[in-house]
């Protein structure tokens, strides 16, 4: 389905943006980096991720999966991940609010890199679950009720700029690896698995796939 694999496209660079995120707040904590490009990152999470990413997935396959594939809006994944968008955006408010300054308080300090490592932590993961569990689930189902695909969009000439300017921070900030964020598939990835959604399968599987996943069971 060519919105999913757009969708999982436009994953690759918001990971890379994450990352130089991570080392643009850094740099700006010793000193180094210009302010300005604070605004940059935000617009492209903001604009990019936000306005242009987040909002296809919530008005097209969120929409589709409970228009058209009968699946619970209210509960569950759709309900988890729209969640998730939420608080992010609102780490990103904080974000906003410090990236310009110059850290001058300790305070401003910690704050601004427990928000940066927060936002990055649970988005990288948040896309860990989408790319492992939600995208080929999605797929699947929507076949199952002869959807084979879903309207995109292109890019507003806001969205396609703060994605150039992502572009090219990401070379004036080599992405950070964070070898301390837990990250990999499955429903285990999701930062809301266990809090606000107990996992695909008891969520979204029928009584049929059960009894199949049984009977699979009973048969090794």
């Amino acid at each position: 389905m060519q919105l999913i694999d757009d969708l999982r496209a436009e994953h690759d660079l918001i990971e890379q943006g994450l990352g130089s995120l991570r080392t643009f707040v850094k740099a700006r904590l010793e000193g180094q980096g210009d302010p300005a490009d604070g605004a940059r990152f935000l617009a492209f999470f903001r604009h990019y991720a936000g306005d242009f990413h987040h909002h296809k997935e919530e008005e097209v396959l969120f929409r589709a999966l409970v228009e058209r594939a009968e699946l619970p809006g209210e509960r569950g994944p759709i309900a988890a991940l729209t969640g998730e968008h939420r608080r992010m955006a609102g780490l990103l408010n904080g974000l906003e609010e410090l990236l310009g300054s110059d850290f001058a308080t300790a305070e401003a300090r910690q704050q601004v890199e427990a928000l940066a490592v927060d936002y990055s932590r649970s988005l990288w993961r948040h896309i860990d679950a989408e790319n492992s569990v939600l995208f080929p689930e999605s797929e699947e189902r929507l076949r199952r009720f002869h959807v084979r695909e879903l309207p995109s969009r292109p890019m507003t000439s806001t969205e396609a700029a703060a994605r150039e300017g992502a572009l090219a921070l990401i070379q004036v900030y080599p992405p950070l690896h964070d070898a301390e964020v837990h990250r990999g598939d499955g429903c285990v990835a999701c930062p809301s698995f266990g809090l606000t959604c107990e996992g695909l399968e008891y969520e979204w599987w029928t009584e049929l796939e059960w009894e199949d996943a049984e009977e699979r069971r009973g048969g090794d």
